[in-house]
Parts: C-alpha cells; sequence; structure tokens
C-alpha cells in the first residue's frame, strides 16, 4: 500500500486490526501512543522504517478473510454500543476475579515474591480508576454521540452539550487512558511479561493469564476509542458547526 509520512500508527491499526500484532512485536504502543507516525516509532525503538513498512505491506497484501472486523466503518453509534456492551462489561465482570486471585497470591506467595503487593496494587488502582471512567464515558460522552447521531439522521437542532465541545471530555478521557496505559506496561514489567515462576501455583498461572488478556482487552478498547470513536465524534461535531 502506499504509505503517507503523516498517517500514524493509530490509523494503520484502524485501517486493519491486524497491523496491531506486528507494532506490538516491536514493543510500540498504538492505542494510548496511536497518534505517532512510522518515522517517530522507529526513532525509539530498534526497528527501520523500511523494516515497518514491509511488514505493514504484507499484512495488506494478504486476504482479509481471516475474520478481521472492519471496525472503522461501523456508525459511530454502534461502536461506542459495542465498546459499552463488549468491552465495559468485561472489564467489569472479570475485576472483581483478578482482585480476589492477586489477593490470593499475595496471602500465599507475597513473602517469596513481594513484587505480587506492587501488581495487587497498581491493578487495584487500574480498576478504581476505570470504573469511574467508564461511567463518565456512559452517561456524559456516549449519550452526546447518540443524540449527534439521532439529530443528523432526523434533522432536528442539537441543543449545545454542558461541556462546550465533544473536544473537552475526549481529552480527558484520552489523558486518562495514557495513565492506564502506562499502569498496565508497569504491571507487564513487574510480572516479566506476565510469566509465572518456576513455583508458583495453577492460581498464579491463571491470574497471569488473566492479567494478559485484560491487558489485550484493554488496548483494543482504548484503540477502539482513540483512534476511531472519538475521531469520529470531533469530526461529527464539525458537521454541525458547518
Amino acid at each position: 500500500m502506499e504509505h503517507l509520512k503523516e498517517t500514524t500508527i493509530g490509523e494503520y491499526v484502524a485501517m486493519d486490526y491486524r497491523t496491531a500484532t506486528l507494532f506490538q512485536k516491536h514493543g510500540i504502543d498504538f492505542c494510548c501512543k496511536g497518534g505517532r507516525t512510522i518515522e517517530q516509532v522507529c526513532a525509539k525503538n530498534d526497528i527501520t522504517p523500511q523494516e515497518l513498512r514491509a511488514g505493514l505491506d504484507q499484512i495488506f497484501s494478504a486476504t482479509n478473510g481471516g475474520g478481521t472486523i472492519d471496525y472503522q466503518s461501523w456508525p459511530i453509534d454502534l461502536l461506542v454500543d459495542y465498546i459499552e456492551k463488549k468491552h465495559h462489561r468485561y472489564v467489569e465482570a472479570t475485576t472483581p476475579t483478578l482482585i480476589q486471585f492477586l489477593n490470593k497470591l499475595c496471602s500465599v506467595h507475597g513473602e517469596r515474591h513481594p513484587e505480587l503487593f506492587e501488581i495487587t496494587e497498581e491493578f487495584t488502582a487500574s480498576a478504581n480508576e476505570l470504573a469511574t471512567h467508564m461511567k463518565k464515558e456512559e452517561l456524559v460522552l456516549f449519550p452526546h454521540i447518540r443524540k449527534m447521531v439521532n439529530a443528523q439522521l432526523t434533522g432536528q437542532e442539537l441543543a449545545e452539550p454542558h461541556f462546550g465541545t465533544v473536544r473537552n471530555p475526549i481529552t480527558m478521557m484520552m489523558n486518562e487512558h495514557e495513565v492506564e496505559g502506562e499502569r498496565f506496561r508497569k504491571i507487564a514489567e513487574l510480572t516479566d511479561n506476565y510469566t509465572t515462576p518456576t513455583d508458583g501455583c495453577t492460581t498464579y498461572r491463571v491470574a497471569f493469564a488473566l492479567l494478559k488478556e485484560f491487558e489485550a482487552d484493554l488496548h483494543l478498547h482504548i484503540h477502539l476509542e482513540n483512534n476511531i470513536a472519538f475521531k469520529k465524534a470531533m469530526a461529527m461535531e464539525k458537521e454541525f458547526a458547518m
């Protein structure tokens, strides 16, 4: 495909989510830091722009029959419904189980593995912040997005939201995404990329596997918002201003 210098990492993933695997392989953050270009990420990672573009070309030229979901083509109200029902519910359902497992690991293995206390502290903080974050989206940002869609479909006038412009809550959400991204980078480091130690029990393995799954879900969750839903929302707001 033709690569434009200004195309960001997040935009590549928005075009085809399979590219996320390539970026993840090279330690490139495509969700919270998805606004960087190939040149910018290569300057901080052990890879050349030519090598990264070759990997992208290989992905884009491959047949797209593997079930890849084209989230970019979804209408924005469908996308926010999906985020809320798929990713928000996943966080709500998984958090209590993970905290229970981590607390158990601290009590049983904490003496030999003191890093477990820090891992538990980081995850608990993340879970609490995510719960508040998701409620703000569900009660403020997402309802306004649905109102914009309805006004566009019906031709009705759109009342100005109390937060002024949609950029204001979006900026807040993206800043909070950055914080959670940093937390999980720290958790990945503390767990040696979710590697169970040799003396780890079954609960240890299950907890670390679940942590890894939680991080992967969070990456997709943040990507769908930062790189697709939020951009669509800002573009739609501009249309009302014309």
